[in-house]
């Protein structure tokens, strides 16, 4: 039998006010830490793939652990979001910085990723923050929605450039000699 949309969206707001946004604590090191895995793919996104890992998220815990929560449902982790406080010497601004945010595809359009990004918005006020820097892929066009209906823009463009060192003369002399 098929859903119409208004049982739907009821459905949906149901199951998103079980969610629970929280600041994240130790135990929800590896459930978050398997999520960006399973989000942030080297064949989906590989500049992103390159900079998530355990190493990354256990720095953001344990420096800016204040700004890093977690949508819960249940027991599951079902989204977070990472972010820390920047301030610049001699500079009476300062800045919050959304440095990651992922949420389930199975919870996605449920206002999960919306909810975490109130809630960093809402920390960021408190401490007297006067902007939230993100940053996404170009080709991220999910995310560059997300963020223009949160309020964002001003829009830059930057270009990002790698050197797969694979097919170098000196990384292929080095690799040589090591056999």
């Amino acid at each position: 039998m098929a859903r119409n949309s208004k049982t739907s969206r009821k459905g949906a707001r149901e199951s998103t006010a079980a969610v629970v946004i929280r600041e994240m604590e130790l135990p929800d090191l590896a459930p978050v830490f398997a999520l960006g895995q399973r989000l942030f793919t080297a064949e989906k996104w590989p500049t992103l793939y390159r900079s998530w890992d355990q190493y990354e998220l256990v720095h953001l815990f344990g420096t800016n652990g204040e700004y890093c929560l977690v949508a819960e449902a249940g027991d599951k982790v079902i989204g977070f979001a990472l972010g820390s406080l920047m301030e610049k010497y001699r500079s009476p601004w300062r800045y919050g910085w959304l440095l990651w945010l992922g949420v389930d595809p199975r919870w996605k359009r449920h206002g999960v990723g919306r909810r975490l990004m109130r809630r960093l918005t809402d920390i960021f006020i408190e401490e007297n923050a006067r902007m939230i820097l993100v940053d996404t892929d170009e080709a991220n066009e999910d995310a560059i929605r997300f963020f223009r209906r949160a309020g964002f823009d001003n829009e830059i463009r930057h270009v990002y450039l790698s050197l797969n060192l694979d097919t170098h003369p000196k990384y292929i002399e080095h690799r040589e000699s090591e056999t």
